[in-house]
C-alpha cells in the first residue's frame, strides 16, 4: 500500500469505476423514461474477494458491486434492473502478460505457467470465456428478468467459493 503510486490509483478507480458512474449517470434518466432498461457492470471476482498487491483494482471492483447494488435499490419500482457480472480469470491480453511473466520467472512453458496461475485461485482450473460471459449477460437481459436486480453473478470457475 505505501509504495502504490497514486497516479496508478487514480487511473485504475477512473476506467474501473468512475467510467460506470458516468455511464449510468448518463443513461439512466432514459431509461427511466422508457419503464425499462438493463444495466450490466462488468466487475471482477475481485468485487467480492480480495488479493494482495491489488489494491486499487480491488478497491474499485468492490466499488462497482457496491454501485451495482446502489443502483438497483434507486430504480426497483422503474422498470430497470442492475447486475454486475463477476468473472474470475478470463484469458486476456492482461492475463497473458501474467501468465508470460509468470514462465519467464520461474523457468515454466506457457501452458504449465497457464496451470500455475489458475492453481492459486480457480478450482476449475479453466479460464472463463468470452462467451461464457456473454451468455450471463444474456440472462440478465431478458423482460422477463425484472426479479433479478443487484445481483454479482460469479463467472469464477469457484474461486470464490473457496
Amino acid at each position: 500500500m505505501e509504495s502504490f503510486p497514486v497516479e496508478r490509483w487514480d487511473a485504475i478507480i477512473a476506467i474501473n469505476l468512475t467510467s460506470a458512474f458516468h455511464t449510468i449517470r448518463l443513461t439512466l434518466p432514459k431509461m427511466k423514461q422508457a419503464k425499462w432498461g438493463r444495466i450490466i457492470n462488468i466487475a471482477s471476482v475481485h468485487g467480492l474477494v480480495a488479493s494482495a498487491e491489488k489494491s486499487a483494482y480491488v478497491a474499485a471492483k468492490h466499488g462497482i458491486v457496491g454501485l451495482t447494488k446502489t443502483v438497483a435499490l434507486e430504480t426497483a419500482t422503474t422498470g430497470v434492473t442492475c447486475n454486475a457480472i463477476c468473472p474470475g480469470w478470463v484469458l486476456t491480453p492482461l492475463v497473458q502478460k501474467q501468465v508470460e511473466a509468470r514462465a519467464a520467472r520461474d523457468n515454466l512453458s506457457q501452458e504449465a505457467a497457464k496451470k500455475s496461475l489458475l492453481g492459486e485461485k480457480q478450482p476449475s482450473m479453466q479460464f472463463a470465456t468470452t462467451e461464457q460471459l456473454a451468455a450471463s449477460q444474456c440472462s440478465c437481459v431478458r423482460r422477463r428478468r425484472t426479479r433479478y436486480a443487484g445481483v454479482a453473478w460469479n463467472v469464477d470457475g469457484g474461486w470464490y467459493a473457496q
